[in-house]
C-alpha cells in the first residue's frame, strides 16, 4: 500500500507543536484499495470453499449404495493385494433404454469380472466370469430396510446371472457366488447398468474400438464398417451388446469384446488428454457417482479417491483380461451354457489367489528371493528316506491326518508320523529341517507342491525314536492331501487372454 499523502499547504505536525483539535483525516484511497481488494479475496477463498464442499456433498449425494452384508472383507487395504466386484447389468431403466431386449429385467448379472490388483501394484488381472456358467449360488444372508437379516436360499446347478435379481438377491449375493467358485476374498464392488457405458463413454469423448469385419447386428442396433472407430453413447452401448455378428456368436465372444472396450477406456481415463482437462474430469465425476452402485464401505468421494490412488499405481502394460475356462455344458445336446474347465481354471484362481502375474513383470532381483529360490535346487533324497513330524496350524479338521495317509500310501514317505495341532494356526504352511536334511526338505518339497519360502532352514526335532525328523506345519493355504499348495508359475495354455496395453479387432 503506498505511503499516505499531506494536503497541499499543510505543515508537517512536528512543525505545529502537534495540534490535538485537527479535523479527522479520512482514509486514502490506497487504503480503500487495500480494504477492498483483502475483503473480495477473502469472500471468493470462503466462496470456494463452500463450493467446494457443497460439490463435494453433490458428488456423495449421487452416489448409490448397497450393503455387502458381509460377503466381502471389510475393505481394501493398502498393503495387501485388491479383489473388486465388477458387475454389468441387463437392466432396462433409464432414457433410451427400453427398446433393449427384456424392458422387465430386474437386472441379473449380465457382465462381471473379478478384477486382482497384486500387493504391490506392479500387475493386475481383470478376470471375465461367463454369465451362462452353471453353477451353485449359496445362501444370501441380506439385509433388509428394516434393518432385519432375511436369508435368500442358495440355487443349485443354475446360471450365474441368476446370482443377482433373481429372488431378491442383491451384489452380495453375486460376491459369495465368485467367491465359491475361485477361492478369493472380495474388497468391495460396484456395479453398474446400461446408461454408465452411455454416460462414462461420452464423458471422455469417446472410446476407441476396431473391428475385423462390418457388423450389422439388429438385436444390439449396432452398425459399423471394418476398422478402427471412436464410439459413445448409444453406439457404445450397441457395441458391447452385440454377439450374434462376432466369432462364433455366443456370450464368450462378446465377452472379447467388452474387454476390448474396457481396456480401450481405461486407457482413455489414464491419458494426459483425459487427466489434465477439468472440464473431462468434472464429466466423470458426474457420470461415475450418477452410474454407479456401490458397496456402502466406499460410499463416499474420498474414499473411492483412495481406492483409485491404489489402482492408479498400475502400469497398464501389465493388466490383463482373462476369461475363465469353460466348456461346454456336457449334460445338454445342444449346448447353450458352459461349465467350469476344472484343470484350468483351479491353475488360473491359484494364481490369482497368490498374486502370480499372467504378464512378464520387470522386478528388481533381490537377494533373498535368490536365496529362497536356491532353497529347491539341488538334490533330492529318496521319499523313503524322508523323516517328518506332521503338525495342524491349518484351522482344518483331520488335515495331518489325512497329509500323513497321502504321503505314506501314495508317495512312500513311510518315516512319517503325525502330532495332532500345532501350538497355533498359521497363514502360511512351514517346513523346518536342520543341518543335512536339505535332501529330505527338496523331495518333500516337490511331493506337496511347496513354495521355496515355505522352506526354512534351522533345527529340525527329535522324533518318537529319537531321530531328527523334520517339521511340517500345514497352514490356512493347505488346500487338503496330494494338493499342490504353490501357485503356478504361468498361466495354463489356452486360456483366453489379452494385455490391456493392446488393441486387439474383434473378429
Amino acid at each position: 500500500m503506498p505511503g499516505q499523502r499531506r494536503r497541499r499547504g499543510a505543515q508537517p505536525e512536528a512543525a505545529t507543536g502537534g495540534r490535538r483539535n485537527r479535523r479527522p483525516k479520512k482514509k486514502s484511497t490506497g487504503k480503500k484499495i487495500a480494504i477492498w481488494t483483502g475483503g473480495t479475496v477473502a469472500f471468493v477463498v470462503v466462496v470456494a470453499a463452500v463450493g467446494g464442499y457443497l460439490y463435494y456433498q453433490h458428488l456423495n449425494d449421487n452416489i448409490t449404495a448397497v450393503s455387502d452384508d458381509g460377503a466381502g472383507t471389510g475393505g481394501f487395504s493398502k498393503d495387501r493385494a485388491i479383489n473388486i466386484l465388477l458387475v454389468g447389468t441387463d437392466k432396462r431403466s433409464g432414457d433410451g433404454n427400453k427398446g433393449y431386449g427384456d424392458e422387465g429385467s430386474v437386472g441379473h448379472a449380465d457382465t462381471t469380472l473379478l478384477l486382482h490388483v497384486s500387493k504391490d501394484r506392479s500387475n493386475a488381472t481383470a478376470l471375465s466370469i461367463p454369465r451362462d456358467l452353471i453353477t451353485d449360488i449359496p445362501d444370501c444372508p441380506t439385509k433388509q430396510d428394516d434393518g432385519s437379516t432375511k436369508v435368500i436360499p442358495g440355487s443349485q446347478q443354475v446360471r450365474f446371472n441368476e446370482s443377482l435379481g433373481q429372488s431378491e438377491r442383491t451384489p452380495s449375493c453375486v460376491m459369495r457366488t465368485v467367491t465359491e467358485i475361485t477361492g478369493i476374498e472380495l474388497d468391495h464392488f460396484m456395479v453398474a447398468d446400461f446408461n454408465a457405458v452411455k454416460t462414462l463413454s461420452s464423458a471422455v469423448d469417446g472410446v476407441d474400438v476396431c473391428l475385423a469385419k462390418d457388423i450389422d447386428d439388429p438385436d444390439s442396433h449396432l452398425k459399423l464398417a471394418k476398422g478402427k472407430h471412436t464410439i459413445e453413447g448409444e453406439e457404445a452401448l450397441a457395441f458391447v451388446r452385440t454377439r450374434h455378428s462376432v466369432g462364433n456368436g455366443g456370450d464368450l465372444s462378446r465377452i472379447e469384446l467388452q474387454q476390448q472396450f474396457l481396456s480401450s477406456l481405461m486407457r482413455k481415463l489414464k491419458s494426459g488428454g483425459t487427466l489434465t482437462s477439468p472440464k473431462k474430469m468434472i464429466s466423470l465425476a458426474e457420470a461415475g457417482t450418477k452410474a454407479l452402485t456401490v458397496d456402502s464401505k466406499i460410499a463416499d468421494i474420498m474414499k473411492l479417491r483412495d481406492l483409485g490412488m491404489e489402482l492408479g499405481k498400475l502400469d497398464m502394460k501389465n493388466l490383463t483380461f482373462a476369461t475363465t475356462p469353460v466348456v461346454d455344458n456336457p449334460a445338454e445336446k445342444k449346448p447353450v451354457t458352459v461349465v467350469l474347465n476344472k484343470a484350468k481354471s483351479d491353475e488360473l484362481f491359484s494364481m490369482m489367489r497368490e498374486d502370480v502375474s499372467l504378464t512378464e513383470v520387470k522386478k528388481k532381483e533381490k537377494k533373498e528371493k535368490a536365496a529362497v529360490a536356491a532353497r529347491l535346487k539341488g538334490p533330492k533324497a529318496d521319499p523313503a528316506d524322508v523323516r517328518v513330524d506332521i503338525y495342524n496350524g491349518s484351522g482344518k479338521t483331520g488335515a495331518a491326518q489325512a497329509t500323513l495317509a497321502w504321503l505314506q500310501n501314495n508317495e512312500g514317505v513311510t518315516k512319517s508320523s503325525q502330532l495332532g495341532n500345532a501350538p497355533k494356526n498359521l497363514g502360511k504352511t512351514t517346513l523346518e529341517y536342520g543341518k543335512g536334511e536339505a535332501d529330505q526338505a527338496r523331495r518333500l518339497a516337490e511331493l506337496m507342491g511347496l513354495p521355496g519360502s515355505a522352506l526354512k532352514p534351522g533345527e529340525s526335532e527329535k522324533n518318537a525314536q529319537g531321530l531328527p525328523a523334520m517339521v511340517l506345519t500345514l497352514g490356512a493355504d493347505f488346500k487338503g492331501a496330494g494338493v499342490p499348495i504353490s501357485a503356478p508359475s504361468k498361466a495354463p495354455d489356452g486360456i483366453q487372454k489379452v494385455g490391456a496395453d493392446k488393441s486387439v479387432c474383434a473378429k
